[in-house]
């Protein structure tokens, strides 16, 4: 039961914090309201990024979890915006007015976005895990360890 609890948990954490960062950011900037896939996005990224530390060691270094978790993240925002916005046509955002933009969909300035909010879902997750499950408490490097 666990097993099955403990993914719902964390995607519905990851996809009601990322559903209200998008709600206050539209609102802030004047834009039309969001789209709920836009939970289901957050909590996936959420889960994914969430599930580094549990198939790499510890003692990979913050920045390549954040490295990696945003390519996690890019990757699901590029097929995202291509299914909502490019096939279903519901324009939910927009990028091809942006620098280094690949099909209007993923951007370099939302990618930067997306790392710092990807270093903060990490801790988080991290965190969380060990807070309501009784996993290990999490413990970061800047640079490998020498298991000596």
């Amino acid at each position: 039961m666990k097993k099955f609890v403990k993914p719902v948990i964390l995607f519905l954490i990851g996809g009601g914090i990322y559903i209200t960062i998008e709600i206050i950011y539209r609102y802030l900037m004047n834009r039309p309201p969001t789209h709920w896939a836009m939970f289901v996005l957050g909590g996936l990224v959420f889960i994914m990024v969430g599930a580094l530390n549990e198939h790499i060691p510890w003692t990979m270094p913050f920045g390549i979890q954040v490295l990696i978790g945003t390519l996690i993240t890019l990757l699901l925002e590029f097929i995202f915006g291509c299914i909502l916005n490019l096939w279903l046509g519901l324009s939910v955002w927009d990028y091809s007015n942006l620098p280094l933009n690949i099909l209007g969909q993923i951007c370099l300035p939302f990618a930067l976005i997306w790392a710092v909010l990807v270093s903060i879902a990490i801790i988080l997750d991290d965190y969380l895990r060990y807070w309501l499950f009784g996993e290990e408490k999490p413990v970061y490097y800047w640079k490998y360890k020498n298991n000596e």
